[in-house]
C-alpha cells in the first residue's frame, strides 16, 4: 500500500470511494480518542457524522470559510458533479452530490500522501460538525 498513486490515472469516484472509507475510520478514531462513551454511543455519533447530510454541511462550511485551496475546490467540484449510479437512503440528491465531492477531496489528499493538509482539513471538519450532531 506504500506505492505512490499516479493522480492522473485514478477516477474521481475512486477518490470518493477511498475518501469515504478513510473519513469513517478517522471519525471512529476521533470519537474513541476524545470521548469516554460506550461503543454504541460512538457508533451513533459516527453514523451521524459520516452521513451525506453531515458531509454536505461540512464541505459547504469549508467553502464559506474559505478553507479550501483552488486545487481542492476543483477536486470537490469534480466529485460533486460526477454522475453516480448510486444514491443515498437518507438524503436528497443535492446533499449526496456535495458529500461525494467531500469524499473525493478526502480521497485525493489521502492518495496524494498530503497527510498534513488532510489532517488539517479533518480537524476543521470535526470542529464544524461535532456540535451539530451531539
Amino acid at each position: 500500500m506504500e506505492k505512490s498513486i499516479n493522480n492522473n490515472s485514478i477516477s474521481i469516484l475512486k477518490y470518493a470511494y477511498i475518501g469515504d472509507a478513510f473519513f469513517e475510520l478517522y471519525v471512529r478514531n476521533y470519537l474513541i480518542s476524545n470521548y469516554n462513551i460506550k461503543i454504541d454511543e460512538i457508533h451513533k455519533l459516527c453514523t451521524k457524522i459520516v452521513c451525506a447530510n453531515s458531509q454536505s454541511f461540512i464541505i459547504k462550511n469549508l467553502e464559506e470559510k474559505n478553507e479550501l485551496f483552488d486545487e481542492e475546490i476543483n477536486i470537490y467540484k469534480k466529485g460533486r458533479n460526477t454522475k453516480t449510479h448510486s444514491k443515498s437512503k437518507n438524503s436528497d440528491i443535492i446533499e449526496y452530490k456535495h458529500a461525494t465531492g467531500f469524499e473525493a477531496l478526502i480521497g485525493f489528499l489521502y492518495l496524494s500522501n498530503n497527510f498534513s493538509r488532510l489532517k488539517e482539513l479533518l480537524k476543521i471538519s470535526m470542529d464544524i460538525i461535532i456540535d451539530k450532531v451531539k
